[in-house]
This record gives structure tokens, sequence and C-alpha cells, in this order.
């Protein structure tokens, strides 16, 4: 199907509305039928596959096996644990009836009233109930102990505000539950696999990220302590990109989940579960693309390299096809995903546009000059330049020059990044700073719960984390005067 790319709202005019096409007319997701609910299409997918394959080796190289738990958790487990029920309360979809009836009427269907379940099921929205509810049998002992579990799955969480990738109500993830003998290594594990995450954000993604401890009105509903990855999007608003929380002993307490330690005394399992989940899509989106199209770092496109051939007639197309067929075989002996288009129903520059469009870090065409010359032209997304280039040792060329369009990604996240993080002392300063310029804003707090929703309730901008590396420092809070030790940051966020 041809894309078309003339419609693109430019970023600075209207940046919701600008993401929301690209992800459209990318050929990434649309909307579906069901409210709030999207469908994935074979580009987006392409993407998301290669996140999953990637992040489910680095899983499986710490330890991880995955696993597969009910979609279907009874009600009665999330009443176990209070806070947590109370964090996903209004989001839950409940299952009530079982089976559907012709309408006497004969309007459709209606529910069988007479098939009503015993227990209502609630829709996963997270896993721990029905995991730590499992994890029960499964443990009696120290020797039993870790358990680290991965699941790769779905979710729904009914929200009401949607947006593709970015919040809908039914979305893809992986959620890592483990159990732990002592609090010292379910700290250990939060901790890794936090850096793990970080580590595939910054060196698959090109997303340059804060790690750092979520305050206690931001933390995961009944975890201890929530370590997040904060990254920020080229409109000056943060997205939380992924969480790893320290649940303490609280499900296990919940779910009468103990074992016998090395002593031979009973003492309740130390826990910790982290996750990530197609949010990431619409972090890679937002984070680097332009008002041409996506950009997308070479590691994660589906499409590495496009060849386009320019000729006159079936005897030219004849003869580039097979000089480019010879040219991506050599290619991709050295792993670099390459597609040759040869389509002879849209011209080269539709295709150019075509691919400009879905972040094809580089195109490469070949005209009769450049047969008769032994070249071909190499276009970069990232910078949207060409070069003319000999076609001896072509793949050792483009292999570092996907290496060096990686790099260059980053680093331009990474220096924009960086020049939006802000130090204010004062709360007209703050305020400013929010309104004109946007970003990270590094402020002292006070440490209290009622000063973070007083500042939330007149900003719009919450604590995006206290970084693991904020250094002490004496202050005053920006809002309240009251002293502070360190800063932390504030950002509006997605």
């Amino acid at each position: 199907m041809a894309v078309e790319l003339k419609d693109l709202t430019k970023s600075e005019e209207n940046y919701s509305q600008w993401y929301n096409e690209l992800v459209v007319k990318a050929g990434l997701a649309e909307s579906s039928a069901v409210r709030g609910c999207m469908v994935i299409k074979p580009y987006g997918y392409a993407i998301w596959e290669t996140m999953q394959r990637v992040l489910d080796d680095m899983f499986k190289q710490t330890g991880h096996q995955n696993a597969y738990f009910p979609l279907f958790i009874p009600k009665s487990f999330f009443s176990k644990e209070a806070h947590h029920v109370e964090g996903f309360a209004k989001e839950c979809a409940v299952v009530t009836h079982y089976r559907l009836k012709n309408d006497p009427e004969g309007k459709g269907v209606i529910v069988d009233p007479d098939a009503k379940l015993e227990e209502e099921l609630i829709v996963r929205p997270t896993s721990e109930t029905i995991i730590w509810n499992t994890y029960k049998n499964w443990i009696t002992s120290y020797r039993d102990l870790p358990i680290l579990c991965n699941q790769w799955a779905n979710v729904v969480r009914w929200e009401m505000r949607t947006r593709l990738f970015l919040r809908t109500a039914e979305f893809l993830w992986q959620e890592g539950h483990t159990a732990h003998e002592t609090r010292e290594e379910a700290i250990e594990e939060a901790t890794r696999m936090i850096n793990v995450y970080k580590t595939f954000a910054e060196e698959w993604m090109c997303l340059p990220v804060i790690v750092g401890h979520k305050s206690p009105n931001e933390r995961f509903a009944g975890a201890e302590d929530t370590l997040t990855i904060e990254a920020l999007m080229q409109d000056g608003k943060a997205l939380q990109s992924g969480t790893s929380h320290f649940l303490g002993q609280n499900f296990a307490k919940a779910f009468d989940v103990k074992f016998a330690n090395k002593e031979g005394k009973l003492d309740y399992v130390w826990a910790t579960s982290w996750g990530v989940s197609t949010r990431l899509m619409g972090a890679l989106i937002m984070a680097h693309s332009d008002n041409n199209g996506l950009v997308l770092p070479p590691k994660l496109a589906p499409i590495q390299v496009v060849m386009v051939p320019i000729y006159k007639g079936e005897e030219q197309l004849n003869a580039t096809r097979a000089r480019m067929n010879k040219l991506a075989d050599e290619m991709k002996a050295l792993g670099i995903r390459v597609k040759i288009d040869d389509r002879d129903n849209v011209r080269a520059g539709f295709k150019f546009s075509e691919y400009e469009l879905k972040g094809v870090p580089v195109r490469i065409a070949i005209g009769q000059r450049d047969m008769e010359n032994n070249t071909v032209e190499v276009a970069r997304r990232d910078l949207l330049t060409k070069q003319t280039v000999s076609q001896d040792n072509l793949s050792t060329y483009i292999r570092d020059l996907l290496d060096e369009i990686q790099k260059n990604i980053f680093q331009k996240a990474l220096n924009f990044r960086n020049s939006m993080i802000t130090e204010v002392n004062s709360w007209e300063e703050f305020k400013e700073v929010l309104d004109t310029k946007g970003g990270f804003v590094s402020a002292h707090w006070d440490g209290t719960v009622e000063t973070e929703v007083a500042i939330k309730e007149a900003t719009k901008a919450t604590i995006r984390c206290i970084p693991l590396d904020v250094k002490d420092e004496e202050g005053k809070c920006v809002y309240t005067g009251k002293p502070s030790h360190r800063r932390v940051l504030f950002a509006r966020s997605y």
C-alpha cells in the first residue's frame, strides 16, 4: 500500500498530532474497532520483535527463565494486598459471565444471566497476585530459591485517554517476577534489572536515560522501592521507560509464601518485579524522529539498508538488479538487513520518500552512471545527506556506516537531554522553566507527599526520579522553603 508523506503535520506546530500521524503513516500501528486498543502492523511489530529478542537474550544471560501465567485472576486475590488493589482498581476490566445466548427478541446476542461466574475474574493488569499464589506451591525451602521468572504477555488497563503505544487499554510487555532468600538479594536483583533496561535503552534504542528511585507517591502499588529509567522526548516531556520494583515481603505475606531458611526457621520470601512494554515504541519514535518521518537506530531497524535502482527500460532494470543482488548478498553475509525495492509501478522519488518516512537508516541508489563508474549513491537517514561511494568493499563501508549512525543518533539525543536539565532554586524560576523550556527541572524538595501533590496540582509536573548518582546538597524546597538535603528531577510527562 502506498504511503502519503505530504500531509504529515510538523512537530513544532502540533507535536501530539505529528506523533499520531507518524505512527499511522509509517505503518507502525492503527486504532482498532475496540476503543482504546491498537493493531500493531507488521512493520511496527518487526521493531517490537527485535526489542523482544534482544531483551529476552539479556534476561537469559542474567539467569532468568520464561514462563506463562493465566490472563484471568480471581478477584479475591487482589483484596489480599490492599495497596496493590488500590493502585489498580480504577483500571481493572472484570469478567462476570461466561456465556452468551440469542436474544429472545431477535436483537443479536445477550449475556446469559444464568451463566454468572461464582467468582468474578480480573483481566490481568499485572501478574503479582496470580504469580505469588502460584509461588506458594513452588517454595518450601531456601533450596528452592531464587526463582527467576519472566513472562511475555499482554495486559489490560482500562485507560480513559489513550494514545497509540504510549497508553492503550491493552498492550504488550514483559514482566519479571523473582523470589529470594534475603532482602539484600532482592535489592540486588531489582538494581541489576534496571541496569539491564538502561543498557538496552542506550545501546540499542539510542535513548539516554536517567536511573533513579521513584518518590513514595510515584512508587508501584505494593512496592517498598521502585527504580526507574526516565527518558526525555523532543517536546521536553519525560517518559517513564522501564521500572524495577523491590517488593519486600509484601506479596509473600499476602499469599503466605514462607520458606525454611538455613537455620530451619520459617521466613517470608523477598520479592521483585520489573517490566518494560510497547511504550518503548513510543519512546523510540518521539526521541529521534523528525518532520520527514521516523529515524530508527540501525540496531532496531527492520530494514537497515534499502537499495533502489534508477533505470530506463527492462534491460537496464535487469542489469541493475543483478548488480544489486550481488552487493546485497555481500552485505547479508555481514549480518546486514537489506531490501532491494525493484517495484516498477512507483517512481524512485516516491520510494525515497517512503523509506525516509519509515526511518530506514541507509538508502542506496544505483543508476546507469553508477553502473559504468562502479559507484553507488548512499543516503543517510539521520543526517539527510548523500555521498557517492565505490562499489568495491561496499559491504564493510555500510557496516561501519551503520555503527556510525547508531552512535550519532545516541549522541544527538544525549546532547539534547543534557541541554534540557535545568537547576532552579525558587518557585518562580521553577514555573518559568517548565513553561518556557520544559525538560528536567532539578530542584530541592522537602520530601513530603503533600508538597509533591501540591506541585503537581499547580504545574502538572511530577517527580520523575531521585537520581542514583545524586549528591547530598543542603538547600531549601522550591515550594515550601523547608530544608532539603538533595535535588530531585521534576518534569511534565506522558
